[in-house]
């Protein structure tokens, strides 16, 4: 795999969600062998051939024709080019520096602290002066309940991501005046990195006082219980669910536990058979469902939820320079996404209302009471969205010796492989390949559906879900 060239853009700053309301009592979480057969490659749907190059596209920019039309060529780095990476790089550092400095000389300061909150996210996002960073974050954590959220979250999320040994010893008699939810369950989850029976028990204390409805608090429940030991549901036939949604094109994002490997995608077409090459083998790419902060899906930046969600079209980022300029597969989750657009139909007048019952409709049956699979219904209800499947201008070296290198996190999304020469022109796209295979046969709407399978050390493999899929395809016969 060649070197990349020095690619990093700037941090984009978050924005609030919403909470959910009021509730009731603690919800209960519920609790194949795959066949072989041949590929037959004229039943399957089939990528372009190389070195055909489809008529220029008119109109729409992201239509199923204009996707199929695209080549890397055609592209520059939104973030220039690897000498102004470099500048950025070296302004970034400066920012570090000074906003470090300013908030440990006045560590209750509101300013400084929003200021050190962006210097921290730099920092998580270069992987770069860590050290440097620590003691402001620790000498802000002593009185940050009397902080505003907007400045909670970032610090506490800093905490959990970069110093969560050093941060523990201040957190614990900050957790108990945490009001909000999302703030709460991060410096929970920081907690819950020491391992020690006495921070589950704080942690369980706080949850029995709280709102046993709100989705970020459910989740932290389930998360303190397995963690303890408690068992793990059993993963339903995974050629059952490779099945989800007839008719409708599928990406399947298939990630380990904690997202510290890289993942794979697959891509399944309307008819119900997965996309093959012109050798005949499986389309497959690496796809990371890491974030920067590395938290849990149903926290804000977290990592990508587990679950069913709706792909509405294509689009291309305004801003973020870091997604890049290859266009993006616009992944919804429930709240995010109406029920008609899950269901991919016009909107009626009297549409019903999201409940668990119809996310869990959209589901093969043997899925629906497996609650991992519920996640991206929770984080939905949280306030997540906008974690799209695209590209990225990050330089993979800032996570060299990373488990999951050369992939490089996000802010929640699905982020293929893309790779820039030195003037800024796309060398390689892996999210182009992606667009194409979706778009194969004429359609940009339907489902990705993100699944952990086993915990292992190494990136996901074509030969953990290979039976699955031809046992998926046999069912078709």
């Amino acid at each position: 795999m060649q070197t990349p060239t020095l690619h990093v853009p700037p941090v984009p700053t978050a924005r609030p969600r919403r909470a959910a309301g009021p509730g009731k009592p603690w919800p209960r979480w519920a609790q194949v062998i795959a066949m072989a057969a041949p590929l037959l490659l004229a039943a399957c749907a089939q990528l372009p051939q190389p070195g055909t190059t489809p008529p220029p596209p008119t109109g729409n920019p992201f239509s199923p024709a204009a996707l199929q039309a695209l080549r890397p060529a055609q592209f520059q780095s939104t973030v220039g080019s690897a000498a102004a990476a470099q500048d950025r790089l070296a302004t970034d550092r400066q920012r570090i520096r000074a906003a470090t400095t300013q908030a440990l000389a006045a560590p209750q300061d509101a300013a400084a602290l929003r200021e050190l909150a962006q210097a921290l996210r730099l920092v998580a996002h270069y992987r770069t002066d860590i050290d440097l960073a620590r003691p402001a974050l620790l000498a802000a954590l002593p009185g940050l309940d009397r902080q505003p959220t907007d400045i909670q979250r970032p610090l506490l999320t800093a905490a959990y991501t970069l110093y969560a040994v050093d941060a523990a010893p201040l957190l614990r008699p900050l957790l108990p005046t945490l009001s909000s939810p999302r703030e709460f369950s991060i410096a929970a989850y920081t907690l819950m990195q020491t391992r020690q029976p006495s921070d589950f028990a704080l942690i369980q204390a706080q949850l029995a006082q709280r709102d046993r409805d709100e989705p970020r608090l459910q989740a932290l429940a389930l998360a303190v219980t397995t963690a303890q030991g408690g068992a793990s549901p059993t993963r339903p036939p995974l050629a059952d669910l490779l099945g989800v949604r007839p008719d409708f094109p599928v990406v399947f994002s298939f990630q380990r536990p904690g997202r510290q490997q890289m993942g794979l995608a697959l891509v399944r077409q309307a008819d119900g058979r997965f996309v093959r090459r012109a050798d005949g083998g499986l389309f497959n790419i690496g796809q990371l469902a890491l974030s920067s902060s590395g938290l849990p899906g149903t926290i804000t930046l977290g990592n990508t939820p587990q679950g069913l969600f709706t792909i509405q079209g294509a689009g291309r980022a305004a801003s973020n320079i870091w997604i890049g300029p290859t266009p993006y597969l616009h992944t919804k989750v429930p709240g995010e996404a109406s029920v008609a657009e899950y269901e991919q139909r016009a909107a009626g007048p009297n549409d019903p209302a999201w409940t668990l019952d119809r996310y869990r409709a959209l589901l093969p049956v043997s899925w629906r009471d497996f609650a991992p699979i519920q996640e991206a219904w929770l984080a939905g209800r949280a306030g997540r969205d906008e974690m799209l499947m695209h590209g990225s201008t990050i330089d993979p070296r800032y996570y060299a010796g990373s488990r999951y290198y050369p992939g490089t996190p996000s802010d929640g999304c699905l982020v293929a492989m893309e790779y820039w020469a030195p003037d800024g022109t796309m060398a390689h796209s892996d999210q182009i390949a992606l667009l194409q295979a979706f778009t194969a046969q004429g359609r940009d709407r339907g489902y990705m559906v993100l699944v952990e399978l086993d915990a292992g050390p190494t990136p996901v493999a074509l030969a953990e879900v290979i039976d699955a899929v031809l046992a998926a395809e046999a069912r078709l016969r």
